[in-house]
């Protein structure tokens, strides 16, 4: 299967810091090295996308320097910019997964993707459950209501590349997990506080 890192957003809600969103540091590596390493340790992704824009140059420039694999979009629309990645790459299916979540896991992505079955699914999404963001003490923008239980769509998909190119509807289906590595991404300087004091926790205990 191969694989996308979506990198390529403005970043507004990070603020003027004066560092790009991919590029911020949790223990001392950017989160986008760390998605990066997460996703390219799996045996089931053979081939793994970045798609940065004008608004992550910076980014852009880092990536190369790891000798992964980028395409520039324009970063002005998330549907577009997911088209014109999923133009280059290839199969029917495609693993996405933001830049924001540092704590992603080669393990939990194997998971993921072991629990796919692609003769009867066209996209699995992964749903964290709402009291996992209550331990964390993390308040999510967003909460969908799934048979009754709050839970939180992560951002990691499988989608049917094809379908998706044109623009047909795909039929969710859906990983539900607990665990954290799903859960935390940094889309403020509030998160990325929280995340740099879980990593600090997680690595003191």
């Amino acid at each position: 299967m191969q694989a996308l890192i979506n990198a390529g957003g403005k970043g507004t809600r990070m603020g003027a810091c004066g560092i790009e969103k991919p590029m911020q540091t949790i223990g001392g590596k950017p989160v986008i090295e760390r998605v990066v390493d997460a996703l390219s340790g799996s045996r089931s992704i053979d081939r793994l996308l970045v798609s940065v824009s004008p608004h992550t140059l910076e980014t852009e420039r880092y990536l190369k320097g790891m000798g992964v694999e980028t395409i520039r979009t324009s970063g002005e629309d998330f549907v577009k910019d997911l088209h014109d990645a999923f133009m280059n790459l290839e199969g029917r299916f495609v693993l996405t997964c933001p830049s924001d979540i540092p704590f992603i896991s080669t393990a939990e992505i194997d998971k993921f993707i072991g629990h796919f079955e692609p003769k009867r699914m066209e996209s699995l999404v992964a749903l964290v459950d709402g009291n996992t963001f209550d331990k964390l003490d993390i308040k999510p923008s967003y909460t969908r209501d799934h048979y009754g239980s709050k839970w939180v769509v992560s951002g990691v998909f499988i989608m049917d590349r094809e379908k998706t190119l044109r623009d047909e509807y795909l039929q969710e289906f859906f990983y539900e997990t607990d665990r954290m590595e799903f859960a935390v991404n940094v889309n403020t300087p509030e998160e990325l506080d929280r995340a740099r004091r879980i990593f600090e926790r997680m690595h003191v205990e």
